[in-house]
């Protein structure tokens, strides 16, 4: 039994849709309510979803980063790959709650569930999370834009860039502690928003259009 929703394409503005929805619900609920540097795991907590770190031996395809056991609404990230610690693990935790919310079909795992209490005898696999190409490559994107926009939202991003310079490596590495994310997933949101570009082959950031400091200058 497929546990998976067919894909299908999904617009930016819908993942982001997804992820500031998810964001205005922990506003609303004090206990969960959105503190940065940003903790994924009370994202989980508010969405009732475990998550644990444990040993997740890779298998015939490579190593496994991470793992969703749907039935038990669990996460399981590998605590064998060390790159998983402080901003690149949030941005895991992250990643696979945009599965279980944009690829995850609770109906049947529902259905999954009532089966098995029928006494039917049934097998669902846990949903890995590793590198991978066609169509599910396709649906890691979409999870990974879903991380982005979840740990940086724009409101944010716009509130810790006052006073600062996003063309600044300096500055950079102080937004992206603030926001408790790589540098490197820092400046790809920044890209996507419209707030700076590099061009090919270059170390140089420059301004992009959509960049507020830019509007600022040249006001």
């Amino acid at each position: 039994m497929s546990i998976i929703k067919p894909y299908r394409y999904i617009r930016k503005e819908e993942i982001e849709r997804v992820a500031d929805n998810l964001l205005c619900g922990m506003q609303q609920t004090p206990k969960y309510a959105p503190t940065w540097p940003f903790d994924a795991t009370r994202v989980a907590d508010f969405l009732d979803i475990g998550v644990f770190w444990d040993r997740i031996p890779p298998d015939e395809e490579g190593s496994i980063a991470a793992m969703i056991l749907p039935v038990d609404h669990q996460i399981v990230i590998n605590e064998d790959i060390p790159g998983l610690l402080g901003g690149f693990g949030q941005s895991t935790i992250a990643h696979e709650i945009g599965h279980f919310l944009l690829h995850i079909d609770q109906t049947a795992v529902d259905r999954f569930v009532e089966r098995v209490q029928e006494g039917i005898q049934l097998d669902m696999q846990p949903f890995l999370c590793r590198s991978v190409g066609g169509q599910l490559e396709k649906i890691e994107w979409q999870a990974q834009y879903f991380a982005s926009c979840l740990l940086m939202p724009r409101y944010k991003l716009e509130e810790i860039q006052r006073g600062r310079d996003v063309t600044k490596e300096s500055h950079l590495d102080a937004m992206a502690h603030d926001l408790g994310v790589t540098k490197r997933n820092l400046k790809h949101r920044l890209k996507d928003v419209g707030w700076i570009y590099i061009p090919d082959g270059s170390k140089t950031i420059y301004l992009g259009k959509a960049a507020p400091s830019k509007e600022k200058r040249v006001g």
